[in-house]
C-alpha cells in the first residue's frame, strides 16, 4: 500500500531489518487490559532507540477499548501519514453479550444498572434477528465513548455523573451471525464499516429481543485484508529488538 512495508507474523525472525522511519504498518495483536495508546507507546520506546531518534512518529489505526483485545494496526514513520485508509476499511469482530441485563457503557466498564426477563427467549428467536441488522442501520453510540457532545468528550460526561444523549449515527453492518448461544450468553461474529461501535450493537440487540444486553468479550479478529492470524504480539515485537541488544 503506497510503498508502506507491511510486517506480519511470517517477518517475526526479520524485524530489525525494516524501514521503521520511511514508513512499515505492524499487525499487532492488542492484549486484553491494554489501551491502544499503551501499544503505540511500547512500540515508540523500542523502535526508537532502534533507529536512533528521540520520538520516532507512531500512530495506530482504529482504537480498540482496553476490555477488548484483538488486531490493532500500527503505523511507523512516514507510514502514519496512511492511518486514514486503514481506518475505513471493514472490521470483523468476534464478541459475546450476555442478555438479561444492561450497563450504563453497554459493557464491562460499569456494573449492571438493570435486569430483564430472558424466559421468553430461544436459540430460535435469537437468530431470528440477526437479519434485522443487515445493511445501513441507525446507531447511538454509547455515552462512555469518545464522542463529542458540547466540546466534551462524552466519557468525560459520562462519569461526571452528567446525563447526555448522542444523536444517532448511519453504520453499516455487513455480517451478523450468532454462533453460539448458552443463556445467558451469546457469541456472535460480525463484519461493520467504519465507525460501528460493538457495544451499542449487543445493546440494541437486547433491545430487539425484549430483554437487555451488553457486551461481555470482545476482539477483533480482522481489518480489511489484514487477519488476526497475521499478528504479532508485543511481547514478540519487543523481544526481537532485545536480543540484538544481548552482549
Amino acid at each position: 500500500m503506497g510503498g508502506l512495508e507491511i510486517i506480519t507474523r511470517k517477518d517475526l525472525t526479520r524485524l530489525s531489518e525494516f524501514d521503521y522511519r520511511s514508513g512499515a504498518m505492524v499487525c499487532i495483536d492488542k492484549p486484553l487490559g491494554w489501551t491502544s495508546f499503551q501499544v503505540v507507546n511500547k512500540l515508540r520506546y523500542v523502535l526508537s532507540r532502534h533507529v536512533g531518534v528521540k520520538r520516532l512518529k507512531v500512530g495506530h489505526a482504529g482504537t480498540l477499548d482496553p476490555l477488548a483485545s484483538g488486531l490493532l494496526l500500527i503505523c511507523t514513520g512516514k507510514g502514519t501519514k496512511q492511518i486514514q485508509s486503514f481506518m475505513g476499511q471493514e472490521k470483523e469482530y468476534l464478541a459475546e453479550l450476555t442478555l438479561g441485563a444492561t450497563t450504563p457503557s453497554y459493557d464491562l466498564e460499569t456494573t449492571i444498572d438493570q435486569t430483564y426477563p430472558t424466559e421468553h427467549l430461544s436459540p430460535r428467536i435469537i437468530g431470528d434477528i440477526a437479519s434485522d441488522f443487515i445493511g445501513e442501520i441507525l446507531q447511538h453510540p454509547p455515552i462512555f465513548s469518545a464522542k463529542k457532545k458540547d466540546g466534551r468528550r462524552a466519557y468525560d460526561s459520562a462519569r461526571a455523573g452528567k446525563e447526555i444523549e448522542l444523536a444517532a449515527c448511519p453504520v453499516t453492518i455487513h455480517e451478523l451471525e450468532f454462533n453460539r448461544i448458552e443463556m445467558p450468553q451469546v457469541e456472535f461474529r460480525v463484519r461493520c464499516g467504519k465507525g460501528t461501535y460493538i457495544r451499542s450493537l449487543a445493546h440494541d440487540i437486547g433491545k430487539a429481543l425484549k430483554s437487555g444486553a451488553y457486551l461481555s468479550a470482545l476482539k477483533r479478529t480482522a481489518i480489511g485484508q489484514y487477519d488476526l492470524e497475521d499478528a504479532l504480539s508485543v511481547e514478540e515485537f519487543c523481544a526481537a529488538f532485545r536480543s540484538l541488544e544481548s552482549p
